[in-house]
């Protein structure tokens, strides 16, 4: 019981944290932020465990592994340097 409330509370001070929302209201929006990061961290278990199957099964799981690394790599590099896509 105790670890629950302290994770709710650390819900809520990360919620104010991020967010503009008082502390009154993030309190108050306790259980739809916890229903929130339940169902986030959900997806991210599911989706997770989806690609490490599909990352094992597959023939060359080192030069996936390395494309998304660069993909990534590439998105932090031009992030860093400012880069800005034209807009329609």
């Amino acid at each position: 019981m105790f670890a629950a409330s302290v994770a709710v509370t650390a819900v809520v001070v990360v919620a104010v944290a991020i967010t503009d929302l008082s502390f009154q209201r993030a309190v108050l929006l306790a259980p739809v932020l916890v229903i929130g990061v339940g169902a986030l961290t959900g997806l991210v278990v599911f989706w997770g465990r989806i690609g490490w199957d599909s990352l094992r099964r597959s023939h060359h799981p080192r030069l996936y592994v390395a494309g998304g690394l660069a993909f990534v790599a590439l998105l932090v590099v031009q992030t860093l340097l400012g880069f800005n896509l034209p807009h329609e």
